[in-house]
């Protein structure tokens, strides 16, 4: 078989391959089968490039299906972003499935088991169920109503559907083996009531399939050939396969588990993401700091970027944690040819340079992006007054200080030399301005080659800068908290946001949501989508522009 496309070799990839060959499988069917409660992550990313990557590669295809079996979590706000990050990701579907599509079928297969003697209605409550399960070393307790008969059950299953019974009344569980060393096979719940209005089927149904029950039928259903998910799941593996065989589904798809995404200074998490949001933490899911795909995206983050990071740490069975500067070096390496250069002052120093005419405004030549010529240059306007960052500038600075200081010269970056006359204080004592002086045979571009400087900064020109609010993010989390409960709160950064307010270069004035500048000296930034608005503009910044990791260490 010719590949669409090329990539590395795992072992899921190599199983397929040998599948391919030893003529198991003609079609390579995978799906990517989210539950609409929450908003994706990053570590859904990898599994979203995982199974689209690997169907396209061998001619095959991949389903979007909702688990949308438990009404109670779920919305239909969920469902839409889920679609919105498949795709800016890069990907398309080949169908948009729901479980909730075969809530009739799966209600059939129930009743099958139950004619089979493999299903039984049960009045134990969840707690009940819980302390007869029993522990790794003890086997469980068979509950009182395990042996009703076909015929009864079949009664009060029918019931259950008709909403006769109230929430936790009733369960109907798989009748297996409660001496199992796999616990997830001792007689495990697959129905429960649950009087909820459903984001599709609305109150038709009152009953809902547990996700183990529900997920491998699907999988059966849409004649998936390899159903891909995380470790968490290998303990389930035997009861996918029983549900499969028992409900004598016609297709017998096989499961494959793969290690999650761990990200350092990152919850992975649906439940913890949530709790950020309803503890007011973050402002929504795609704040900034959150690691949803919405968030990055927020944030300035690419699709090529993600997808080229989930390519780089691979497909691997053992658990591992990613340090977090490797995505980031996969935005660096993304953004460094596509990026216009600019410069921005985030905390602003008024300089007045006393021998520049006054009134007088010329424009000088700027690359837009020095490592990628084809993005041409820019006019960038100079006058009297400019802005320079407060802390290129020290009144007693420590050896080998090459910036702003009374008495020495430095150039600014596109323009000319200046040299620091006077620090002008307020009352406190605090400098407020700076009074400089400027060489007119300096100008860059020109050939200058007389004395030399050892100091370049950055500036704005203050009667047309722009001004603009700076976002600047740190990790949110501070370690990887993974107790239950709100402990994880307790690890939250208190300064993972600080924001400046400052000037951008006039050639920013359009800059819409989403576009992205190398800010000389403070890394990439992008527009903020939702808070610039009306002429206000504010930029994010996505990562600086040097870290010391090696993507290949």
């Amino acid at each position: 078989m010719e590949n669409k496309t090329s990539s590395s070799s795992n072992f899921i990839k190599n199983i397929v391959i040998d599948d391919l060959k030893a003529g198991k499988v003609n079609e390579i069917v995978t799906r990517f089968p989210p539950e609409p409660n929450g908003y994706l992550h990053i570590g859904h990313a990898k599994s979203i490039c995982l199974n689209f990557e690997l169907a396209d590669e061998f001619n095959g295809r991949t389903n979007l299906r909702f688990d949308d079996t438990n009404p109670v979590k779920e919305d239909t706000e969920y469902v839409e972003s889920i679609q919105e990050d498949v795709r800016w990701l890069g990907f398309e579907w080949d169908e948009l499935r729901f479980a909730s599509d075969y809530f009739e079928e799966l209600y059939e297969r129930a009743v099958l088991l139950i004619k089979k003697g493999k299903a039984y209605v049960d009045d134990l409550n969840a707690e009940q169920i819980r302390e007869t399960r029993g522990t790794l070393t003890e086997p469980g307790t068979e509950s009182p109503h395990r042996g009703r008969s076909a015929e009864e059950n079949l009664d009060l299953f029918t019931r259950m559907r008709a909403g006769e019974f109230r929430d936790g009344e009733k369960v109907l569980r798989a009748r297996i083996d409660m001496a199992s060393p796999n616990i997830n096979l001792r007689d495990p719940v697959i129905y429960r009531i649950s009087h909820t209005h459903h984001h599709r089927t609305g109150d038709t149904w009152c009953i809902y399939p547990m996700y183990a029950y529900a997920h491998p039928l699907s999988d059966a259903i849409e004649g998936v050939s390899h159903s891909i998910c995380t470790l968490e799941f290998e303990d389930q593996r035997p009861l996918y396969d029983w549900v499969v065989a028992a409900c004598e589904m016609e297709a017998t798809p096989h499961q494959y588990e793969f290690a999650r995404l761990n990200l350092t200074n990152t919850v992975m998490s649906k439940r913890k993401l949530k709790l950020l949001v309803d503890e007011g933490v973050v402002d929504a899911w795609d704040d900034p700091r959150m690691p949803t795909i919405s968030g990055l995206r927020r944030k300035g983050y690419t699709p090529e970027a993600i997808r080229a990071f989930c390519r780089e740490i691979g497909v691997a069975r053992a658990y591992s944690t990613v340090d977090e500067r490797m995505l980031e070096h996969f935005i660096r390496e993304d953004l460094k040819l596509k990026a216009p250069r600019t410069m921005s002052v985030l905390q602003p120093l008024k300089v007045v340079i006393t021998n520049y005419p006054e009134g007088q405004l010329e424009y000088l030549e700027a690359d837009n992006n020095p490592e990628n010529p084809e993005m041409g240059v820019r006019l960038i306007p100079f006058s009297r007054e400019i802005y320079i960052e407060q802390d290129d500038f020290m009144e007693n600075p420590p050896a080998k200080y090459f910036r702003l200081f009374p008495g020495n010269e430095v150039r600014l970056k596109n323009a000319y030399f200046i040299k620091c006359e006077e620090a002008v204080k307020d009352e406190a004592g605090n400098v407020i301005e700076l009074r400089c002086t400027y060489d007119p045979e300096t100008k860059s571009g020109t050939g200058f080659t007389g004395r030399k400087v050892k100091g370049t900064i950055h500036w704005v020109e203050a009667s047309q800068a722009v001004p603009s609010e700076f976002r600047l993010y740190e990790p949110l989390i501070t370690n990887e908290a993974e107790d239950d409960g709100k402990a994880f709160l307790e690890c939250i950064n208190p300064n993972s946001l600080e924001v400046l307010q400052g000037f951008v270069e006039p050639n920013m004035q359009g800059a819409a949501g989403h576009d992205k500048f190398q800010f000389f000296r403070h890394g990439y930034f992008n527009v903020d989508p939702k808070l610039s608005a009306d002429g206000r503009l504010v930029f994010n910044r996505i990562v600086s522009l040097k870290s010391s990791f090696d993507a290949k260490g």
